[in-house]
């Protein structure tokens, strides 16, 4: 179109540039053929006979012959006062006509008594190729008695004309295709532009960058008009919400290039799974959703499921490396689970959350059960919020005790929250949801600045012992959180003792351990909790100086049950911490007779039931009061055994 409009414009202006020098032409040669005609009018001065019939007379005849030496003037006719030709003059000879012939033209000058002039385009050999040709009346007393036509050849002046006013066209043709062209074409192109950015806004708005699968906007309009249909068509449909187990550890191993790689090559999958009146989405972050139309049977989307776990389960290969992922699948099937969009994404969502609470890697089906679970999440979710924002939490202290001579040697900081109904929420409960929620670091860093207050209020002797979760050293300078919370406390570095577990180590060890040596630098103690229980921990046992090690209370919950295996393992752990000069502690004591094994499998230190449940800070006065009773030397050995007095 834009091609069109520059073409019209320029050959608008050529024509009207040609039409122009034609018409300058035309005049011209008018001017030039009328006066050459009035030339002849004026000086011929027997035009009267002539044109009645007589012959020239010799001045006539001389004016002819002189004429006829002119390059512009190729024929002079005279004509009678009725139109017919009676003498011509050429450039070959001067003669009477034999024949004469009528011109229309002559008759129109005789009539309308003025001059009348055209021009013609040479049509045969010996003719001009370009001729203006004059009719002139002669009058005699006002009347006219006879005609002059000058033929007068204008080819030269045509050429010439030609010459400087077409270049000179072409010219202001160019400069107005410049002119305008180039601006039409910028406007062209901003115009293209708009559109291609309009059409990729349009897209965005509706589809996910990273795969191209429809967003969460697009997906609800599908949803919408599909459940719309159903009443109709019948049958059901079948929402799978997806998502991938343990991605962030993806992102942490290959990156973020690598988890994007593994989300595209997720949608692809989908994609090429799902039917063409199915939708796939990506909600964002690693959360995809097939909806599954003409479903008949449960059974049916049951099978789906399975197909979409076979599927994103092969594995996949990122710059030479083999990534495997698993996926929890929540179904929400239509009607039964929802009768409008965000009703059943929420119950597929439900039943996806009731999969990753059972262990991940699993199918789901909603069921009624589930939005009770949902309430009660809420409820805890909101009773966290509030804890975090007005630092609802309370610790709780549990004694830990060299088995040796039974000495105390410090407390264990146990987080535990308040339940509205006055009684307290175990940690396994509400920490997992705390981490989901992105408010453990929080919550951990609170936990530091109270351990460190409440220890600047027992004996210099006493260390306290502080657990530290992953999502703090992710979430900011853990470093700092501990330097301040010593800080503001005065708590001396070497009681405070921060357990690490070897989760954090093998996420990014390197990093890890850097940090770990500084918390050495400040003088703090590094125990590695739930020892045994991982796959890499001996790794870390040279990587790291570790000044404590603590056996995880499995290892107790199994002793006496596997025929000494449990005995053995702990005794070589011990053995292990002892020569690499860490201390061991054993967790989990809860019987006589673990400890009496303890005792002789020479473990440093014990914490457990049997030594003292964790209290509010508000009783620890009290265990150091005993803790000084159960240290006098009445209690300390009967034949050779520990006898534990309680």
């Amino acid at each position: 179109m834009l091609a069109a409009i520059v073409s019209l414009l320029v050959g608008g202006t050529w024509l009207i540039v040609k039409a122009a020098t034609d018409h300058l032409l035309y005049q011209n040669a008018t001017r030039t053929a009328r006066m050459w005609a009035q030339y002849v009018a004026a000086n011929v001065l027997d035009l009267q006979q002539i044109a009645a019939g007589e012959n020239p007379s010799s001045a006539s005849m001389a004016f002819f012959q002189a004429s006829r030496k002119s390059d512009e003037v190729f024929r002079y006719t005279i004509f009678n006062r009725y139109g017919y030709s009676i003498l011509v003059s050429d450039r070959d000879q001067i003669t009477p006509v034999d024949l004469s012939v009528y011109s229309a033209d002559a008759a129109r000058s005789i009539k309308e008594n003025r001059p009348v002039v055209r021009t013609r385009i040479g049509q045969g050999a010996g003719q001009p190729a370009y001729a203006a040709e004059a009719y002139v009346p002669v009058l005699v007393e006002g009347q006219a008695v006879a005609v002059v036509a000058a033929n007068v050849d204008q080819t030269a002046e045509r050429d010439g004309y030609y010459r400087v006013f077409l270049p000179a066209a072409a010219s202001l043709c160019l400069l107005t295709a410049f002119s305008f062209g180039l601006p039409a074409l910028a406007w062209f192109r901003r115009t293209k532009e708009k559109q291609q950015a309009d059409r990729r806004i349009h897209y965005l708005a509706h589809h996910d960058a990273l795969t191209g699968l429809v967003n969460r906007g697009q997906l609800v309009e599908k949803l919408d008009a599909a459940l719309a249909l159903l009443p109709a068509a019948g049958g059901m449909l079948a929402v799978h919400f997806i998502d991938i187990d343990h991605f962030k550890q993806v992102n942490d191993t290959l990156g973020h290039d690598g988890g994007d790689f593994l989300l595209s090559s997720i949608g692809e999958r989908l994609r090429r799974l799902a039917r063409i009146e199915d939708t796939v989405a990506r909600l964002g972050g690693d959360e995809f959703v097939v909806v599954q139309t003409a479903v008949v049977e449960k059974a049916q989307a049951e099978a789906f499921a399975g197909r979409i776990g076979s599927a994103l389960a092969a594995p996949l290969y990122f710059q030479e490396q083999e990534v495997r992922a698993t996926y929890t699948i929540g179904i929400a099937m239509a009607p039964a689970d929802g009768t409008a969009p965000e009703r059943l994404l929420k119950s597929a969502d439900l039943a996806l959350y009731s999969g990753k609470t059972s262990g991940r890697d699993c199918v789901r089906f909603f069921s009624p059960e589930m939005d009770e679970q949902l309430q009660k999440r809420i409820a805890m979710e909101r009773i966290i919020r509030d804890a975090v924002a007005h630092d609802g939490f309370v610790l709780h202290y549990q004694p830990v005790f060299e088995i040796k001579n039974r000495k105390l040697i410090g407390f264990e900081a146990l987080v535990r929250l308040p339940a509205p109904d006055g009684g307290l929420i175990p940690p396994a409960t509400f920490i997992p949801i705390a981490e989901e929620m992105h408010l453990i670091d929080r919550v951990g860093a609170w936990v530091l600045r109270e351990a460190c207050r409440a220890a600047t209020n027992w004996p210099s002797d006493l260390i306290v012992a502080v657990n530290l979760s992953p999502s703090q050293f992710d979430a900011g300078d853990i470093v700092a959180i501990v330097a301040e919370a010593l800080r503001s406390s005065g708590l001396e570095p070497n009681r405070l003792e921060l357990e690490v577990t070897e989760t954090l180590l093998l996420r990014d060890g390197d990093a890890t351990l850097a940090t770990l040596r500084r918390f050495k630098a400040m003088g703090v103690s590094i125990a590695m909790d739930d020892f045994g229980t991982g796959y890499s921990s001996l790794s870390y046992l040279w990587k790291f100086p570790f000044d404590k090690i603590k056996i995880d209370r499995s290892f107790m919950e199994g002793f006496g049950k596997s025929r000494g295996d449990v005995e053995t393992v702990v005794k070589s752990l011990v053995a292990l911490g002892r020569e690499m000069k860490m201390r061991v502690t054993v967790e989990g004591v809860e019987t006589v007779q673990q400890v009496e094994f303890l005792y002789d499998a020479d473990a440093d230190q014990v914490q457990g039931f049997y030594f003292g449940k964790p209290m509010p800070a508000t009783q620890i006065g009290a265990e150091l009061l005993d803790d000084f009773r159960r240290s006098q030397p009445a209690d300390a050995r009967t034949d050779g055994k520990l006898r534990v007095v309680k």
